[in-house]
């Protein structure tokens, strides 16, 4: 009895998916960027990376980012520091931008990601303040989308702030995102159907948009892998 007890525990833990984390190194030759301009100044502490978005580039919610080389992600936890601060020549529809992009395709033509407004949450419009976090999927449900359909559904407030290093903490699941802002231990932000579905996979991209200055630091990721069930 006491030996099929124990083979139990161990099927069910064997079959149970489990994480190991890895923490990313953002130096030069392990970053691609795509559609931004990128440098390596150390002014926002060591390991820091700097983006700002390509002026050539007009469109808001594009594949504004730097990938991270040679690293496919599906399901898991991503955490990272992020600091928004405005350009000097920023235009009044610039928000400090800055964000996760994931499930990246091969050709920068899908993925999905979730930004932050840090100008947005110390705003004085209330309206303006509940949009602080905000999911999109790119090509086709950006951010004028979802309010158009689906209204307050996928942006939210959180209490963040530009000029200040954000700890950003989204745990991806099937066709599910959670974003945990600072250290909370509760959930600041659910995407309960992300547009591309679940079992997604593709590379991960540090993201910025219109006039903002984007720092990154401390990137670590989880992926969630299943074990195979030993006999």
């Amino acid at each position: 009895m006491k030996k099929n007890i124990t083979n139990l525990i161990l099927m069910i833990t064997l079959s149970t998916s489990f994480a190991y984390a890895q923490k990313i190194s953002l130096k030069k030759e392990n970053l691609s960027p795509h559609l931004v301009q990128v440098s390596f100044d150390g002014q926002q502490g060591k390991n820091a990376v700097r983006i700002v978005k390509s002026p050539e580039v007009i469109k808001v919610d594009e594949p504004t980012y730097v990938k991270i080389k040679n690293f496919n992600f599906g399901e898991g936890t991503v955490e990272l520091e992020a600091m928004g601060k405005l350009l000097p020549n920023a235009p009044d529809s610039a928000r400090a931008f800055i964000g996760l992009a994931f499930h990246i395709n091969s050709d920068d033509s899908k993925f999905e990601g979730i930004y932050l407004r840090p100008t947005n949450a110390v705003a004085e419009n209330q309206i303006r303040r509940n949009r602080s976090v905000q999911y999109f999927s790119y090509p086709d449900f950006k951010f004028n989308h979802s309010r158009k359909t689906n209204p307050g559904e996928f942006e939210t407030y959180a209490d963040i702030a530009p000029n200040e290093w954000i700890k950003m903490k989204v745990v991806v699941r099937g066709d599910s995102a959670k974003l945990y802002i600072n250290g909370s231990q509760n959930p600041n932000f659910i995407v309960n159907k992300m547009k591309m579905g679940a079992n997604q996979t593709g590379s991960l991209g540090l993201w910025v948009d219109i006039g903002t200055e984007g720092y990154f630091r401390n990137v670590t990721v989880r992926k969630n892998k299943q074990a195979a069930i030993s006999r």
